[in-house]
């Protein structure tokens, strides 16, 4: 007897819909076929343990399995669940005339319980396209999927649950969720707040304007400074994430499996903090399966790379093209997927290979030809897409000792929101373009217009500071964000000053 189940693959971000083909018929053997990874070909031990132990079994004749579409390659255990239901019902072990109209899956234990998949909310949004009734998985991961609406989410912790559902018509309890209401109920403020921060209002100004207007930053100074300290109080002050954003985070954690069990929807803005040893691949995402990488896995958030030169040239290089584009493209032999990777970069550096600057107050000092050297690791082009260059000064005693509390989070957050409504507005035209940071030549040529005043201040700036051509585009770009910030329409000579303070790594005596 034949029968068909519906499963779900997985690639990229978008779920593929998997028809699992189960014929018993007369005769011995156990054929699984349809490009299954050795995950799924070592499921027939698994099912055949969880079946014994819920008083059913493998029936003892031959057993053909196709998963079609048979040229697409399928890999993982979430298919357990699938295929058991599938055997239990052509081989007339339970009676289920409605399978069509859900999608199962799930990964089984010896017992008959079930272990969480990944990438349980692509599979639901494709469940709902495709017009099923319902989806039927693992209880850890029913939250997750309970974000799509119009879709009937069942979270189990045991096959015998599925068989009673469809042999006995016995209820399976419902996973509902308002989706609405579960993300802004858990829109909170992360734990950091720039109210612990002591002194450093210069930078702090800086962090603001960087997350106002969605510029990549990179932070220069001695250890000790506060770089780390600030870094990690910058999710704090972005804006708090759309519904829509939201969404799109959660769907590419849900493909690694990193989202929590107890909450389906991802309200806060990731922060991605890689060690210096992370490798291209783990940094940008790919492998015989791609798998989404940590730019990915901080979209429409922050990546924090601390310690900017340790890291290996060829790993800084491969993040050139994401940063521009906002995505990264992984293509193999027989497929490409694509993943979003829209972040906000945060580096930070030491100065120098002693940490110090060429100060002979410092316990170790090094030389200007050594710092030379050092800040040489960073290649221009990848500088190129930062926008902000800050050096970072130690907080003098009688700050750090002081007792009162610096602006809180969630005041700076107000400014920044505020100014992005602007930009929003400003860019409802364009599909790319959402904030100043994003803004190619036509669009700085469009709303960076200058008077002769700032034209002429901008021009002796770079005459007398050595700024190199590629500062031009980014002055212009962090004035813009500046001026927001201040609710004015257009930028003035206090504007683009500011901003020339912000490009240290061009002056004469950094790069060249």
């Amino acid at each position: 007897m034949l029968k068909k189940v519906f499963a779900s693959a997985v690639f990229g971000v978008e779920a593929s819909t998997i028809t699992v083909e189960v014929n018993v018929d007369s005769g011995i053997g156990y054929h699984l076929v349809g490009l299954p990874d050795n995950a799924i070909k070592e499921s027939n031990y698994r099912i055949a343990a969880a079946l014994q132990n819920n008083g059913y079994k493998i029936p003892g004749k031959k057993i053909t399995i196709n998963m079609a579409p048979a040229d697409l390659r399928k890999e993982g255990s979430a298919y357990d669940l699938t295929l058991a239901v599938g055997i239990l019902a052509a081989s007339k072990q339970i009676q289920a005339n409605n399978l069509e109209e859900y999608l199962i899956m799930g990964e089984l234990s010896l017992d008959g319980s079930l272990q969480p998949i990944k990438g349980a909310l692509p599979i639901a949004i494709k469940a709902k396209e495709e017009g099923f009734k319902g989806f039927i998985l693992p209880k850890q991961n029913a939250k997750e999927a309970a974000i799509v609406n119009d879709l009937k989410v069942y979270g189990i912790e045991n096959i015998k649950q599925v068989i009673n559902f469809f042999d006995k018509g016995e209820e399976i309890e419902q996973t509902i969720i308002n989706t609405r209401e579960e993300f802004y109920k858990n829109l909170d403020y992360p734990d950091f707040d720039f109210a612990d921060v002591k002194g450093q209002e210069g930078i702090k100004r800086c962090m603001e304007i960087a997350a106002a207007g969605g510029h990549n930053i990179i932070l220069v100074g001695p250890p000790g400074a506060g770089k780390t300290m600030l870094a990690k109080r910058l999710p704090s002050i972005l804006p708090p994430m759309s519904l829509k954003e939201a969404l799109e985070t959660t769907k590419i954690h849900s493909v690694v499996g990193r989202v929590k069990a107890d909450s389906g929807l991802m309200a806060q803005r990731p922060f991605r903090s890689p060690h210096h040893t992370i490798s291209n691949v783990a940094l940008v995402g790919g492998g015989s399966y791609p798998q989404p990488g940590e730019i990915s896995l901080c979209h429409n958030g922050v990546l924090f790379l601390d310690e900017l030169p340790e890291f290996k040239r060829e790993v800084l290089e491969v993040m050139r093209q994401p940063l521009e584009d906002r995505e990264v493209t992984i293509s193999r032999a027989k497929f490409t997927v694509t993943y979003p990777s829209s972040f906000m970069l945060v580096a930070s550096m030491n100065p120098s290979p002693s940490g110090y600057f060429n100060d002979p107050d410092s316990p170790v000092t090094s030389s200007p030809a050594e710092m030379q050297r050092y800040l040489s690791k960073i290649s221009g082009p990848l500088l190129d897409r930062i926008d902000i260059h800050i050096e970072v000064t130690p907080v003098p005693f009688e700050k750090l000792s002081d007792e009162r509390k610096g602006e809180a989070s969630i005041d700076i957050r107000k400014r920044v929101t505020k100014a992005r409504e602007i930009q929003t507005e400003r860019f409802k035209d364009s599909e790319t373009v959402h904030y100043n940071a994003q803004m190619h030549v036509k669009h700085i040529r469009a709303h960076c217009k200058l008077d002769d005043a700032s034209k002429t201040l901008l021009k002796t700036a770079m005459e007398r500071l050595n700024l190199s051509a590629r500062a031009y585009d980014r002055i212009l770009k962090v004035s813009r964000t500046i001026a927001d910030l201040e609710g004015e329409k257009q930028i003035n000579g206090s504007h683009i000053s500011e901003a020339i303070q912000y490009r240290s790594l061009d002056r004469e005596g950094w790069l060249g």
